[in-house]
């Protein structure tokens, strides 16, 4: 019997195409609703350009009233199909009443083809249309969206798949996109705002009362207190997992609500690859398959050295190809679990459709610990031997703030042996009162904010150190932490084999970690860096602040500047306590996880919290780029910078 979907073969039939046709709820597109693999439809005008419009249409997202912004009548977009050693024509009409683009996240193209407003071109005004031209020169997963505004959380955005010009290093028989999102019906601005208003708005899982006895009975009455204390003065709960939570979102897969449930179909014995693509606004997903087993295969549309997997955490703008091979005729979810477990996106892999398969139990709500300040596992020993003694003979408790932090505590609790008043506001952490400049210097700063060249040499900070340091001159660093900038990491470190918040114990289910990526061959460019930049990730969530090295995009002086053709590091040093999804336009960034010569490339690299990492990039795009935090609400705050290559 004739196997259903669209197989490998037929796809390389193809050079250029694109998914145009509405689906059968209205504006779900072609690849969501059919539900038999990928079969785009040609898409193409009658000269070879793929034309493509931008408008708002009224529809249904989880049954409710909506209009969001689509392209050609959906909302993902339609997938768009090209061909690697072709030139990408792709027309695009304006019908919205503001300004709108297209960027092509992931590709390496010129950078005025690159569609960000104000950097690469100037925009696409109302009414008005653009042709995007550029040679394709790679292959892989990617996606496009909106750089205007915050039209992504509108629905601006939608996959596109480049396909090899030489067959792919492995084989599946089925092929589909599973594209994430997050959809709230407040209008953007308004989560902007309330964003600004509270620092916890989202931020339904707070901890009470309750949890704070319960901790005392665990962990003790020291340990207890000292993490209180210092979340409290960081005006933060360790429950802030995510800005924007399921208490506005829905999150969606291939545009459709967990109880649409998007189904793919297979036959057993199969082997299925699913492209994922998280094109939320602001929501990191764990993902799973019950029962199933997978293989990634690309990470950022780059071949890998393949990793069998349990689960992977897919940051924002990130892209994992899986294999999995389905040998039963049973139906297995598709199960993509929002960071904080404020919801969940959901479809299903099935021989049938219309069936479902279990949802898997929910887990409970991560909290952040020590390491996301940035400190190591002898730094926190010591601070708690510290509050345990400042906390003898004294009997007050303070005051429990909204967050179940522990707020004003009284004279009795608020001294700490480490040069460190934790009662204090977060100021007497914030480095800017006395800080001079450390542009060109690995220095490290002392708890009184002090620059000091001690631990120049050191790969971990001591107490007397809240930066770590680099063993090379740098040519940015934390030189303004004022008030972009609520904290500094006291002990910054590489993270890479880490899963991350709420995925710590896994012993027996493996999680995909940055240090599984290989690439499948070296690179060409194996010169050594000649220099290395280090920025830093700041921010402050009370004002909703987000930097970098303490500077809003509106406050800085220039641009960030590479030399054409020369090899560089990029170092990245996460003073918040927020993960950050950091994208780099025009050039790939190759994450150093210990592979060596075979450093997986990324477009997109999830920093964690009190994280450090570095990447070799060659400079070999010239002109301007946008350089930013992939979550749309933080680099609408000021999370952004235009690196020169020139």
């Amino acid at each position: 019997m004739q196997k259903q979907g669209f197989s490998r073969r037929r796809f390389l039939k193809s050079a250029v195409s694109v998914g145009v046709l509405a689906g059968l709820n209205g504006w779900i597109p072609t690849y969501a609703s059919q539900k038999k693999g990928l079969s785009p439809t040609s898409g193409l005008g009658h000269d070879g350009t793929v034309d493509l419009t931008i408008e708002r249409t009224a529809g249904h997202i989880a049954g409710e009233q909506a209009r969001p912004i689509t392209i050609n009548g959906t909302t993902p977009g339609p997938l768009i199909r090209l061909k690697e050693g072709t030139t990408a024509a792709l027309r695009v009409t304006n019908r919205l009443e503001e300004a709108t683009s297209i960027h092509w996240h992931g590709i390496l193209l010129p950078f005025q083809m690159d569609g960000v407003p104000g950097v690469s071109f100037a925009g696409i005004p109302a009414g008005e249309t653009f042709t995007y031209r550029y040679p394709l020169i790679q292959s892989g997963t990617y996606w496009y969206h909106s750089h205007s505004g915050l039209q992504e959380q509108l629905g601006h955005y939608g996959p596109l798949v480049i396909d090899p010009a030489e067959p792919e290093p492995f084989e599946f028989d089925r092929d589909y996109v599973v594209m994430l999102s997050d959809w709230t019906f407040e209008d953007p601005m308004e989560v902007l705002k309330n964003l600004k208003k509270a620092e916890g708005y989202y931020n339904y899982q707070k901890r009470t009362v309750a949890d704070f006895f319960r901790d005392v009975e665990e962990k003790g009455w020291g340990p207890t207190m000292r993490d209180r204390r210092m979340w409290g003065n960081m005006r933060m709960s360790p429950t802030d997992i995510a800005d924007v939570t399921g208490s506005t979102y829905t999150f969606l897969l291939n545009g459709m609500a967990p109880e649409e449930n998007w189904t793919a179909l297979f036959h057993p014995g199969e082997k299925v690859r699913l492209r994922f693509i998280n094109g939320s606004a602001m929501s990191y997903f764990d993902v799973r398959i019950p029962g199933l087993k997978m293989t990634v295969v690309q990470a950022d549309g780059q071949n890998i050295q393949p990793v069998p997997v349990d689960e992977f955490r897919i940051g924002i703008a990130e892209t994992y190809d899986v294999i999995v091979e389905p040998d039963n005729d049973r139906a297995y979810t598709l199960f993509a679990e929002s960071m904080d477990r404020s919801g969940f996106a959901r479809g299903t892999l099935s021989t049938r459709d219309g069936d479902s398969a279990a949802i898997p139990e929910r887990r409970p709500a991560p909290m952040r610990g020590m390491d996301s300040m940035g400190m190591d596992m002898d730094m926190d020993m010591d601070m708690d031997m510290d509050m345990d003694m400042d906390m003898e003979g004294s009997g007050s408790m303070g005051n429990m703030d909204s967050s179940g932090g522990m707020g004003s505590m009284g004279e009795s609790g608020q001294s700490m042996d480490m040069k460190m008043d934790m009662g204090n506001s977060m100021d007497e952490m914030n480095p800017s009162r006395n800080m001079t400049s450390m542009e060109n210097q690995g220095k490290s700063m002392n708890m009184d904010g002090l620059a000091t060249k001690e631990g120049q040499a050191n790969q971990h900070a001591t107490m007397d150190g809240m930066v770590g340091d680099s063993s090379q001159s740098v040519e940015h660093g934390p030189n303004n932490h004022g008030p972009g900038a609520a904290m500094v990491a006291m002990n910054p470190r590489s993270r890479l084999d880490e899963p991350g918040v709420g995925l710590e114990s896994s012993d027996s289910h493996r999680v995909l970690v940055y240090s599984d990526l290989r690439s499948l061959h070296p690179w060409p460019d194996q010169r050594k860096p000649g220099r290395e930049i280090e920025l830093h990730l700041t921010g402050n969530m009370e004002r909703y602040m987000w930097s970098f090295d303490g500077k809003k995009f509106s406050e800085v002086d220039g641009p960030v500047r590479f030399h054409h053709g020369e090899r560089l590091r990029l170092t990245l040093v996460n003073d918040t306590m927020m993960d950050h999804p950091i994208h780099l336009h025009g050039m790939w960034m190759e994450l150093d996880t210990g592979a060596g010569p075979l450093k997986p490339r990324k477009h997109t690299i999830s920093v964690k919290p009190g994280e450090k990492v570095s990447a070799e990039i060659t400079a070999d795009a010239p002109g301007d780029w946008a350089f930013h935090c992939h979550l749309l609400y933080h680099m609408k705050a000021g999370m952004f910078r235009v690196v020169s290559v020139a």
